[in-house]
C-alpha cells in the first residue's frame, strides 16, 4: 500500500519470523554465538527464553540457516498436547509412521530410528517451541528421551525454547537432573534505547530503503517507552506509525504522530494489558560469564529535577503544554538512562525503576486530563518523590 511512495521493496515492519530482516543485538548475538556452539558441539540440552515477541523463533530460523552437515531435524511447536501425542509429533516430523501405535511402540520405533541415524553419522536435533506450555511431567519425559544412547554417545540433542516462566518450571526440585543436563543456557533481553534506534534503521535498508522514514531522537524514545524494546511490539507499533505517515504524505515521524497512534491503538491497555510489566531484560540470564553493572548514579538528581519542576506546574493555575512536554522528556531521559545502567539482577534497582514507570503512567494520565480541559491530577509531586524511595525505605 504505502511501498512505492516510501521507495521500499517490501513492508519493513510486517510480523512474520523472517531471518532476512534479523537484527543482532548485543543479547541476540550472544545466544546465537551460544546456540551454534552447542548445536556443533553436541552439547547436552539447550535452553533458549525470552519474553513473547523477542525474537526467539526468529533466532531458532537464523541458526537453521546455517545448513548444519548431517543434521536431522524434528521441530514440535503445539506442546498443549498429552505426552503420548508429544512422541507422535515427534516422531512424525522425523518422518517415521505413527498411524494406530501406542507409547510403547512409538518409543521402540524412535529409539531405533536414531539407532539408525548414529550408524550413519547423523546428528539427529530436536526443537521444542513453546516449552512453557510443559508441565514438570512431561519435561521430564523429555530428559528420559535424552537418555536414548549408544555406547559412547548421546543419540538425541534437544533444543527447550520458551517463554520466562519455563525457567519457573524448571526450577522444581524434581527436575534436578534435567537442570543439571542443560549444557547451553541463554535468555533474550529486550532491546535498550540505542539499538532499537539502530533496529528501526536496519528493517527499512533490509525492505530496500534506510532512509524512508526519519525518526527524531524524541520519536525514538516514545517508540523504546511504548514498546518496551520488545521488537514484536515495535513492529506493530512502526506499522501503523508507517501508515500515519503515508497518510499524511510525510517521511518525517513527529512525537505527536506516534501518540495519535497510540491513543487510537489504546496501546497500553491492548499490548499491556494495563499493568506494570516488569522490563525484560537479563533477570533470568544464568551464563558462564560475570557482568558487573554499574551503580545509577544518574538517577537521583533527574527525579529531584522532576520533582521540583512537576512542583512548580501542580502550584499554577493551569497546567501548560510545554511545561508537560518538557518533563515527559525528562522522563523518557530517565527510562532510558535506568534501561541502560540498571540490571533486574538488582532487586532494589528494578523496584526503583518500576517506580519510575508509574510515575510515567502518571503523567500520560495528567497529559489526557489537561487534553480534555479535566483539572489536572493533584499530589503527583509527592507520588514522584516516593518514586525516589527503593525496596526497604532505602532512599537513592
Amino acid at each position: 500500500m504505502y511501498e512505492a511512495f516510501f521507495n521500499l521493496r517490501k513492508k519493513p515492519f510486517e510480523l512474520v519470523p523472517d531471518p532476512d530482516f534479523i537484527y543482532l543485538s548485543s543479547s541476540h548475538k550472544r545466544a546465537l554465538t551460544y546456540l551454534d556452539y552447542g548445536i556443533r558441539e553436541r552439547a547436552g540440552f539447550i535452553l533458549l527464553t525470552g519474553d513473547v515477541g523477542s525474537g526467539k523463533t526468529t533466532l531458532i530460523r537464523e541458526l537453521l540457516n546455517k545448513h548444519y552437515e548431517k543434521v536431522v531435524l524434528a521441530k514440535v511447536f503445539n506442546t498443549r498436547v498429552t505426552s503420548e501425542q508429544l512422541l507422535s509429533m515427534i516422531n512424525d516430523d522425523f518422518g517415521l509412521s505413527v498411524a494406530g501405535k501406542d507409547k510403547v511402540s512409538l518409543m521402540r520405533d524412535l529409539n531405533d530410528f536414531l539407532l539408525d541415524q548414529y550408524a550413519a553419522g547423523n546428528q539427529p536435533i530436536l526443537i521444542i517451541d513453546e516449552a512453557q506450555n510443559l508441565d514438570a511431567d512431561k519435561l521430564e519425559e523429555m530428559r528420559l528421551l535424552s537418555n536414548l544412547e549408544s555406547s559412547h554417545s548421546k543419540l538425541l540433542q534437544i533444543v527447550l525454547v520458551g517463554q520466562p516462566e519455563l525457567r519457573s518450571t524448571l526450577s522444581a526440585s524434581g527436575l534436578l537432573q534435567l537442570r543439571q543436563r542443560i549444557s547451553i543456557n541463554c535468555h533474550l533481553r529486550a532491546l535498550t534505547r540505542q539499538e532499537v534506534s539502530e533496529y528501526l534503521v536496519h528493517r527499512m535498508e533490509v525492505a530496500g530503503n534506510g532512509a524512508a522514514l526519519v525518526f527524531p531522537e524524541g520519536v525514538v524514545d516514545l517508540i523504546f517507552k511504548f514498546s518496551r524494546g520488545i521488537p514484536r511490539v515495535i513492529n506493530i507499533l512502526c506499522e501503523f506509525i508507517l501508515l500515519a505517515a503515508f497518510a499524511e504524505e510525510s517521511n518525517v515521524v513527529s512525537v505527536e504522530m506516534v501518540r495519535e497512534v497510540v491513543v487510537d491503538l489504546d496501546f497500553e491497555n491492548h499490548f499491556w494489558g494495563a499493568v506494570q510489566v516488569p522490563e525484560t531484560s537479563s533477570a533470568h540470564v544464568q551464563l558462564p560469564t560475570a557482568v558487573v553493572l554499574p551503580s545509577p548514579q544518574a538517577a537521583p538528581p533527574l527525579l529531584t529535577a522532576m520533582a521540583q519542576r512537576l512542583d512548580s506546574i501542580e502550584r499554577g493555575s493551569s497546567v501548560q503544554a510545554s511545561a508537560l512536554k518538557k518533563v515527559c522528556e525528562a522522563l523518557t531521559m530517565l527510562r532510558s538512562e535506568l534501561a541502560a545502567q540498571i540490571g533486574d539482577n538488582d532487586v532494589t534497582a528494578s523496584e526503583l525503576r518500576s517506580k519510575v514507570d508509574s510515575v510515567c503512567k502518571t503523567l500520560e494520565n495528567l497529559e489526557i486530563n489537561r487534553a480534555q480541559n479535566r483539572s489536572p491530577v493533584k499530589g503527583f509531586t509527592r507520588r514522584l518523590m516516593d518514586g525516589m524511595t527503593g525496596c526497604n525505605g532505602k532512599k537513592w
